[in-house]
Parts: structure tokens; sequence; C-alpha cells
């Protein structure tokens, strides 16, 4: 069996150049924690995730004082901070305000929807991929070209190995550019959390719950957002398509010519 590996230029610096930033994310309405919250600096593959508690801690390099951290969370505004103003501090405090979202009229109109599964239900076992390390703000996925309106009802994921005893991640939903952009849409974050025991080869997600509404092309992914300890999660792959993944938070999107098997049932525009 071969396995798909990623290959990560990992970020490294000399001890002595370097500062380690630690500090909380909160919500100033109710001065509660912000779990799970992306922090990075864009288009560099140095980032990490707010713990269940909001806290986070970042190894950045002396000389990086002049670039800027972004903070951002599903359902909130994002936040940039230049990594100067939080150097050299071990309590910071970052306060992400609510996101308003507006409500525009509803017209509506006479539509024909059928269902139909969107993406990849191939079970190739010969080449596998998916989540090798234990690193903060890792997401995979794949891109759907379907060019109308869909409803999302439901994922699929088709599970080759699981060596963690339990998984948490989240699953992410990006309308999709033509230039390796992707905007997440969703207005509240989606959670994937199970023990191995009741893991299945072939994973359901109901997606029903949350509404998802999605106008053309659109990119589906799990982020690895929680420290699961030592382990490995891979998937069965396919055919035709490609991954797209990013190492870190904030990290620029790439593309790998191996389609992880991730599936979505959805009622589609005619």
């Amino acid at each position: 069996m071969i396995r798909f590996y990623t290959i990560i230029l990992l970020f490294s610096c000399n001890t002595s150049f370097c500062q380690e930033i630690r500090g909380i994310v909160m919500d100033p309405a109710n001065q509660k924690p912000i779990e799970f919250v992306n922090i990075g600096i864009v288009g560099k593959n140095i980032g990490t995730v707010s713990n269940t508690n909001g806290v986070f801690k970042i190894i950045l390099d002396s000389k990086m004082d002049a670039d800027t951290l972004l903070f951002s969370a599903i359902g909130y505004e994002s936040q940039w901070i230049k990594i100067a103003n939080l150097s050299n501090k071990n309590d910071n405090k970052i306060y992400l305000k609510k996101k308003a979202y507006d409500i525009q009229e509803v017209l509506i109109k006479p539509r024909n929807f059928t269902k139909k599964t969107l993406g990849v239900r191939d079970k190739n076992n010969k080449l596998i991929a998916g989540f090798k390390d234990n690193l903060l703000g890792y997401e995979c996925g794949i891109r759907i070209d379907i060019k109308k309106s869909a409803i999302l009802k439901q994922l699929k994921i088709n599970i080759s190995t699981c060596t963690y005893d339990s998984i948490f991640y989240r699953l992410n939903v990006y309308s999709a550019g033509d230039d390796m952009t992707f905007e997440n849409i969703l207005r509240e974050p989606i959670y994937l959390e199970m023990s191995k025991d009741s893991l299945r080869n072939e994973l359901g997600i109901n997606l029903e719950p949350y509404n998802i509404v999605v106008n053309g092309d659109f990119l589906v992914s799990l982020e690895h957002v929680k420290d699961l300890g030592e382990g490995e999660l891979y998937f069965y792959t396919g055919t035709r398509r490609l991954t797209y993944f990013r190492i870190t938070s904030q990290g620029n999107w790439q593309a790998s010519p191996v389609p992880i098997s991730i599936s979505v049932l959805a009622d589609v525009e005619e």
C-alpha cells in the first residue's frame, strides 16, 4: 500500500532569535473565550489554532515584528494585529466581535431541484491520503464544480485508517473562485467528534440542520483544530480530481493530484 504524504517545509528558527507569543481570544460581549480560532500570517505556513479555552501560543522569528497576525473565526469579525504589538507578552487578550449578517430580501421563484451525489465516492486503497501529523490548522478537502445553486444535505467520508482513540475535526464549506481563493460561507462552526469504536469505513454527517446553500462551485474540507496526540487519519482516494490543502491557519492553498474520498448529497437546481 502506498501512502501519500504532503511534503511540509516547517518553519524553524534559531532559539536566540525566536519569541513565543501567548494569549487568549475572547468575546468582548460576554468575556468568554473563543475556541478554535485560526491564527497566522496570511500566505505563510506559520500559524496555529486556539484551544478549547481560547488560549494560543505561537513561536515567531523576531525578524517578523513588522508582519501581521490574522485572527479569524466563523461567526466573528476578523482581527489583524501587528506582531510587534504582541511581542514579549504572555497575557495578550484578543477580542473578536460577533459578525452581523445582512438579511437580504428573499425573492421566491419556482425552481426544480434534483437530488445528486457530488464529489468523490471511489475507495481506492492502494493510495491513501489525509492527516499524518498533529498539525493545528492543517486542512484538506475537495472542490466540487456545479455552476448552480445547491442545498447540502449530507456529507460522506470514506475512511481507510484511523489510529486515534477519538477524532475531532471542523468541517468547512467555502465558495470557490477561479484562482485558488476560497471564502468560508458557514455562519456557525460544524464539528465532527467521534470515538474510534464508533467509526466506520463510511462516515455520514447530517447537514440539514445547518441550512447550507451554495451558489456555484464550492470546497468542502476537514480541518485539524484540536490536539489529538499521536495518531493518523487517512481517507480512501479516487481519480480525476484534486485534493486542496493548506498546512497551517491562514496559509496558502495548494493542490495535490490525489483526491480524497469525500462526497456530498445535495439538492441541485435543475
